[in-house]
């Protein structure tokens, strides 16, 4: 994987040697890392029918506890989804019968989506498998690496917030 973006990086000095490619090292790490992760989790899902979309719609409604119902709305809003993106996941997750869509008792225009009995279980196994496959990749950092990485990704996450709020305020202010 480092050697790949190496390769890159090497390629970019002799192709711009007048912009300093740096950053290509770091978010290239990013990158593959992301992918990498990605399909580590996607092995440990397989058994449970799941993919990392599917997977995250039964841990948003088993996080939020018993029992285990949320609008379509908040999951959309837990996992910053479109409803469009959620409507799919929803239908795969309701013919595997891990979920329902039933309706709101107090307004019955609305519904909920519901984690079922078969949800429950098969949310309830999955969970260990992936927290096992994340501590299996971190466990070689030590536990003072992991925080000083989680220290380093929030800040550079804050970073990134701060910009992407400045944007929206630059946006919002615009024709005023």
């Amino acid at each position: 994987m480092r050697e790949q973006v190496d390769a890159i990086f090497s390629q970019w000095q002799t192709e711009r040697p007048d912009i300093d490619p740096s950053p290509v090292h770091i978010y290239g790490l990013i990158g593959r890392i992301q992918m990498q992760c990605t399909a580590l989790i996607d092995e440990a899902l397989a058994p449970f029918e799941l993919t990392r979309g599917t997977y995250d719609v039964l841990t948003a409604l088993r996080r939020a506890g018993a029992p285990y119902s949320l609008s379509p709305k908040q999951i959309a809003q837990s996992l910053l989804l479109s409803g469009a993106g959620l409507t799919s996941r929803l239908n795969k997750l309701e013919a595997q019968n891990y979920l329902a869509r039933l309706p709101e008792p107090n307004d019955r225009r609305t519904l909920r989506v519901q984690l079922t009995s078969a949800g429950e279980t098969v949310i309830n196994e999955a969970i260990p498998r992936v927290f096992d496959v994340q501590r299996e990749l971190l466990a070689p950092l030590g536990l003072e690496g992991q925080q000083l990485l989680m220290h380093e990704l929030t800040r550079f996450a804050d970073v990134i917030d701060g910009r992407q709020s400045e944007a929206k305020t630059d946006a919002g202010s615009v024709g005023e």
